[in-house]
């Protein structure tokens, strides 16, 4: 019996797959409105204000505060809600597991994801950073590299949290449902709804190990010029390592 060759897809039918999730997302009229919508309003109702308070070297409360507060809310909309709805919706409907009988490796999906997610993030936080521009003046990072970098840090310790919510959600609904939840308490340890020093010690400390006060402290920092906590840039890199095995260890693909 002559055995048949299997080949793996090649650069072509992952472009095809990714342009299929770039169709999905963009039907996603929620999913697609909400990581760039409501970060635009909080920016809208805070700019005015915060845009005239001088912090240093000429940067203002906007740029220092209210930017990376607003950054760090497209990341983890897209990260924690969005991403894991799609891979549960897929697992549900049994995507996952007639492609794990295939060339075509269920991991191309995760990619592609990852991909989407990256491209939806990016225009998140440029239509916000242009809208700060344009309308309230905002300014640019005094260190561009280290606010880069971290953004870079954050969006991968997003989706690191997001791949738990995949792993451990039956259902898309439940998906959501988790990641709503992690997004607010993320969020709510993180200075989402108002500065970490206004919360209690215990809290603001817990939150500043996790991805969302982590992100946005560290973030923060390069904007004013001044170096990067190490603790920030590790509690980054712990999230990203510790969600990625929590998830490798929960996920099945059916």
């Amino acid at each position: 019996m002559t055995d048949i060759p299997v080949y793996r897809p090649g650069p072509r039918a992952f472009g095809q797959m990714l342009i299929c999730e770039l169709k999905m997302v963009a039907r996603d009229t929620a999913g697609l409105i909400v990581p760039i919508g409501m970060p635009v309003l909080i920016l809208v109702m805070n700019a005015s204000s915060a845009g005239e308070q001088v912090v240093a070297h000429g940067r203002t409360a906007l740029d220092v505060f209210v930017l990376p507060l607003v950054f760090a809310i497209v990341m983890a909309t897209t990260g924690i809600v969005n991403m894991p709805s799609f891979l549960a919706a897929y697992r549900h409907s049994g995507i996952l597991r007639r492609l794990g009988v295939t060339p075509a490796s269920p991991m191309m999906v995760l990619v592609a994801q990852a991909v989407v997610g990256i491209v939806q993030i990016a225009v998140g936080i440029a239509v916000a950073y242009a809208v700060a521009m344009l309308a309230f003046g905002a300014n640019t990072p005094v260190n561009i590299g280290a606010a880069l970098g971290v953004l870079a840090l954050t969006v991968a310790a997003m989706y690191a949290v997001g791949l738990i919510v995949a792993a451990l959600s039956p259902t898309p609904n439940s998906a959501v449902a988790i990641g709503l939840t992690l997004f607010f308490l993320l969020g709510a340890t993180g200075g989402m709804f108002g500065g970490m020093q206004n919360l209690p010690e215990a809290v603001a400390t817990i939150g500043q190990w996790l991805p969302f006060g982590a992100g946005v402290q560290a973030l923060s920092s390069a904007w004013v010029g001044a170096p990067v906590e190490a603790a920030h840039l590790v509690a980054l890199a712990a999230n990203v390592v510790f969600g990625t095995v929590i998830a490798a260890v929960f996920f099945r693909w059916d």
